[in-house]
């Protein structure tokens, strides 16, 4: 199995690929580090049911070069790796599993730091350390009851807000229509910025009781999640699992400009330039839901205040119209100017 990963599709000149098994517990996981060229390798651990093995190994390749660029334009010393864990988070075994997966991260030594993820909770980040030293963004290093994804939320509400500066000239985001696709922790607490600034919000999410509550606290619409890409709005906001915007879905958007913090939202990379051929200004997801890592990643090579936590995520603003000026200035699509800053960045052309 190995082997075929030198010939996959998503293979882009990855560092390690580790293929982690435990049948005493039925562990089946994937760690990949894309890149140390910046620094140990970082990223957050994502439990999944995956269809099948090829599925996550297409995940972890993709989100793990994504953690390399998305380290690389956040301007941390920081290389790029994922894992992931091929199994049901609501599985009654969990603590365990995490416990028995984190002891092969421990063995590669600080060369690669995991954190939460899809699935993987702050608290479970805090079960991972018990048995590996190179575990970030656990419940335990943050006051109690705060969930670091607020930080990914920040950084998204920033991009947005560059979005705005960006195609309406505007300062304030009163009256502006967001689609938020997506009501974990980060895609909620997004919502919440977004109402308290005055936005138009529209959610949409798998789970019924997630929009149930969202509905509850916010003056929000809400929609069917087959179609929460296609509403009449200024920005849609993915904040769920990637793929979003593939073949069947780019011709239904009408958003003005894309800006969420689902990783890998592109299908292919064709779409992102069909997004710019079709005038709609699209945030490449590796930078503007950097906030997480920006914040919580500084833990792994300092002892941030949560201020400075925050004000880091804010900066996104500033990376965001960076970004948008040389996607103009050479005329390419703005997921381009990103991958090319990136690359750079990572020594890579």
């Amino acid at each position: 199995m190995p082997l075929t990963v030198f010939t996959h599709t998503e293979f882009d000149q990855h560092e390690q690929v580790i293929f982690c098994h435990d049948p005493s517990i039925d562990l089946q996981a994937i760690i990949a580090i894309h890149s140390t060229v910046l620094g140990p390798a970082a990223g957050g651990c994502r439990m999944h049911p995956y269809q099948s093995v090829d599925d996550a190994i297409t995940d972890v390749l993709r989100l793990s070069k994504g953690m390399s660029y998305k380290n690389a334009m956040a301007g941390l010393p920081l290389g790029g790796g994922k894992c992931v864990i091929i199994a049901d988070p609501e599985r009654s075994d969990k603590p365990e599993l995490l416990r028995q997966f984190s002891k092969h991260v421990q063995q590669l030594g600080g060369r690669f730091w995991t954190a939460i993820d899809v699935g993987v909770s702050p608290a479970d980040a805090d079960i991972l350390a018990e048995n590996c030293d190179y575990i970030f963004a656990r419940a335990s290093q943050y006051p109690k009851g705060f969930d670091p994804s607020a930080f990914t939320a920040l950084g998204c509400f920033s991009g947005i807000r560059a979005v705005a500066k960006h195609c309406w000239s505007r300062t304030d985001l009163h009256g502006l229509r967001v689609a938020v696709q997506g009501l974990g922790a980060t895609g909620a607490d997004l919502t919440r910025q977004l109402c308290e600034a005055g936005a138009q919000v529209v959610v949409a999410d798998v789970d019924d009781s997630a929009v149930e509550s969202v509905v509850d606290q916010y003056d929000v619409a809400s929609v069917a999640p087959s179609v929460i890409h296609a509403q009449d709005v200024d920005v849609f906001a993915p904040c769920a699992m990637g793929g979003v915007i593939n073949d069947r879905t780019i011709d239904e958007i009408k958003a003005r400009a894309i800006c969420g913090v689902a990783n890998n939202q592109l299908a292919d990379d064709s779409h992102g330039i069909a997004l710019h051929e079709s005038g709609i200004c699209y945030v490449p997801d590796y930078v503007v839901n950097a906030g997480g890592i920006m914040a919580a990643g500084a833990m792994i090579y300092s002892n941030p205040t949560m201020d400075e936590s925050r004000l880091r995520a804010q900066r996104l603003y500033d990376t965001v119209l960076e970004l948008f000026k040389k996607s103009e200035a050479e005329r390419i699509p703005c997921s381009e100017a990103a991958n090319r800053m990136a690359s750079a960045r990572i020594g890579r052309s």
